[in-house]
This record gives structure tokens, C-alpha cells and sequence, in this order.
């Protein structure tokens, strides 16, 4: 990780909380809407497919390496990751997290909490690659 001892310099300090308590309140959601309608089924086609991100999600973790985190740092002396799933999408975590945040309810058939999230995170993620991209030049 690029630390400011290192040269790193952080963005998007001021929407990261945003993402924060958008992903708590995501949670808490989840909680709320299965107590209220959840009638204990769930869909295994969506959960293998939730399983397939998490695999999407190790391989960009691992294509990071020790450059992994949740916030944005640069350092102009250490690379723009391009390897692993980076060698083909700009963002790709961002792809796996609005499949997460779309998938886990819709696992256990969550409509309300699905259709919400999606959009909040879809203004939060808007935000948050503006800044990701002006930190790595694009």
C-alpha cells in the first residue's frame, strides 16, 4: 500500500464516508427487508453467480497486490496496475461491486433493498470514479 510517507497522496477524502455509510446502510437493509418479507428461499442460480464475483473479486485483489486498498492513493513513483483483469477493464472492482450490491438481496429475493442500493451506489460509484480517474491521470 502507498502510504504519504511514501509520496502517496490521497483522493476522494470527502466521498469516502459516503461509501461507508451507504455499504453499513446496504447491510442494514438486508437485515430489515429479509425480517419483514423473507420467507427463508433464495435463488442457487444468483448465489453460484455471487460466488463467481468473489472469484472476479480475488483475482483483482491479487492483480493488485500491495497496491490493494479501499481508498485512493497515488505516488507518482509506483505503476498503474494493468495486469490481471486491469489489462482489460479500467475498473473492474467497481463491475464486481454493482454486481454485489444487485445480487446479494436479489439472492433472497429483496427487491426494495436491490433496486435502492443500486441506484445510491450508482451515484456513489459515479463520484467515485471521477476521482479515481483524475488521481491516475485519466
Amino acid at each position: 500500500m502507498a502510504y504519504p510517507a511514501q509520496g502517496a497522496v490521497e483522493y476522494g477524502r470527502r466521498h469516502y464516508p459516503l461509501i461507508v455509510i451507504m455499504h453499513c446502510l446496504f447491510f442494514l437493509s438486508l437485515i430489515i427487508e429479509y425480517t419483514i418479507a423473507g420467507n427463508g428461499d433464495y435463488s442457487v442460480v444468483l448465489m453460484i453467480l455471487y460466488f463467481v464475483l468473489i472469484g472476479c473479486k480475488a483475482w483483482i485483489i491479487l492483480s493488485l497486490g500491495k497496491y490493494w486498498n479501499t481508498r485512493i492513493y497515488r505516488a507518482p513513483s509506483f505503476p498503474v496496475v494493468k495486469k490481471g483483469p486491469y489489462n482489460y477493464i479500467r475498473h473492474p472492482n467497481y463491475v464486481v461491486v454493482i454486481g454485489e450490491i444487485a445480487l446479494i438481496p436479489l439472492i433472497f429475493h429483496l427487491y426494495y433493498t436491490a433496486i435502492i442500493f443500486s441506484i445510491l451506489n450508482g451515484i456513489v460509484l459515479y463520484i467515485r470514479i471521477k476521482e479515481e480517474n483524475r488521481a491516475l491521470g485519466y
